[in-house]
């Protein structure tokens, strides 16, 4: 545990350094006690709504969020935490992102009905900002064994091989994973079907996460996302510009995890790929 509650840049640069490991340990630890023995074994009194039957929430999540709670407060003192179900029931703790405090952004199981289901396809979040920038990300599928990291200006990795998103091979169309109709209004519902142009293959996306990691890995070219919560955002957006990508927002200026974005936004493996998007995203925009 760092022992100075001073949480300058500087020192928590230093944190980092000293204790990057530990947090992916405590999100090792959360998953394997809390997410793990719970998969394909969910109880139906385990698993309930949030604000409807798309948006479910399960035991794994609350009980992951309050283990990681509790773990990444001890590690970083004067540090907050801000997770999905946290929010949930008192948005209030959302403005904690707007402050100069360090925070914790954490979403402890992304993709919860791929969870619920059966499959493999969730992961759970965790950054560390403060003041609205970035710091530090960890990205684990514990069902698929995979821990991807990234810490700003230090580069991204997966299994502690380092990540490149790289270009799109010039003569493929462009895979682009999107928000699913369900979670989109009808002007943005326009915006997306503007993806259905030659040279282009949308498709819905699974777990946010999980779809950030593809895109630093060079497998997936962009995403095109239609909501603003930061705990499925934040990990990836570092993830994929460390590992050399970018994100634009349909204004064409960065997303900004404090909010008051314009949406749709993209993230993808490279500027020119993001601007081809967002290009087509305006254009797809009703006035």
């Amino acid at each position: 545990m760092i022992e100075s509650t001073d949480t300058t840049l500087g020192t928590i640069d230093e944190f980092l350094t000293r204790h990057a490991d530990d947090v992916a340990a405590a999100i090792r630890t959360a998953a394997a006690t809390e997410i793990m023995p719970r998969f394909r074994r969910l109880e139906a009194h385990e698993v309930d709504e949030k604000t409807g039957p798309h948006d479910l929430v399960t035991d794994a999540d609350l009980n992951a969020e309050a283990h990681l709670t509790e773990e990444l407060a001890r590690l970083l003192p004067g540090s907050t935490v801000v997770g999905e179900e946290a929010v949930h029931a008192d948005p209030r703790v959302y403005e904690a992102i707007r402050g100069e405090a360090p925070v914790w952004i954490v979403d402890p199981v992304d993709g919860t009905r791929q969870f619920v289901h059966g499959d493999t396809g969730f992961c759970t979040l965790v950054a560390l900002a403060r003041g609205g920038d970035l710091l530090a990300s960890w990205t684990y599928a514990p069902a698929r064994e995979q821990f991807a990291t990234a810490i700003r200006g230090r580069g991204a990795f997966l299994d502690g091989s380092p990540l490149r998103s790289g270009s799109p091979r010039p003569d493929h169309g462009l895979e682009v994973a999107t928000s699913h109709p369900d979670y989109t209004t009808d002007a943005q519902k326009q915006a997306l079907l503007a993806l259905r142009t030659p040279g282009v293959r949308p498709r819905p996306c699974g777990s946010a996460g999980l779809e950030y990691l593809a895109v630093a890995r060079g497998e997936l070219d962009a995403t095109a996302f239609t909501w603003e919560a930061a705990w499925d955002h934040a990990a990836g957006l570092l993830l994929v510009e460390e590992a050399g990508g970018t994100h634009l927002t349909s204004d064409g200026v960065p997303f900004r995890i404090t909010g008051g974005n314009t949406l749709p936004f993209t993230t993808a493996r490279d500027g020119a790929t993001a601007h081809r998007v967002v290009e087509l995203l305006r254009g797809g925009r009703a006035e």
